[in-house]
């Protein structure tokens, strides 16, 4: 049911975004495939595709475990389309990146910014936490290209 809740909001999302300037002298999104920064640092607990707890759902994300409290980042830049509580996901934030790109940010213990706001890569979004029911703190993190889920990984610098 998170899960649908999730893509309720994602639908609703690109329903009102209109077509914005989000070059700002950036590269393509696009462009960026295996040159993206982490969010976060940590350690991967649930990699992109592999089976949830009940085997018949797997993660569109991934879940980065790391301390609360720990600084999480834009990927790249673009502006804040969500940020607010997500039952089942917590502090929510989620960045609108151009061209049908968006990254989505879970499970955050506060959030700095605001609908509407702009981000630029590498600034600081949010702080890892643990809710939205998680037991322990992490980052979930999650790319769509419209509308679609992204193995993230291949989006990230080796880590």
């Amino acid at each position: 049911s998170n899960q649908k809740t999730l893509l309720k909001l994602l639908n609703q999302v690109a329903g009102i975004l209109s077509p914005t300037d989000l070059t700002n002298n950036t590269k393509k999104f696009s462009l960026l495939k295996g040159k993206l920064p982490w969010p976060t640092n940590g350690r991967v607990k649930h990699e992109y595709g592999s089976w949830r707890m009940a085997k018949n759902i797997k993660w569109q994300g991934m879940l980065i475990t790391a301390n609360i409290g720990e600084a999480v980042r834009s990927i790249h830049h673009g502006r804040i389309v969500f940020a607010d509580y997500l039952r089942g996901h917590g502090l929510l934030i989620i960045v609108d990146h151009g061209a049908g790109y968006l990254s989505l940010y879970a499970h955050n213990d506060s959030l700095y910014k605001s609908l509407g706001d702009w981000v630029e890569a590498g600034e600081i979004i949010s702080h890892v936490g643990n809710t939205g029911g998680q037991k322990y703190a992490g980052l979930y993190f999650e790319l769509r290209y419209k509308g679609e889920p992204q193995n993230p990984i291949r989006w990230l610098k080796p880590a």
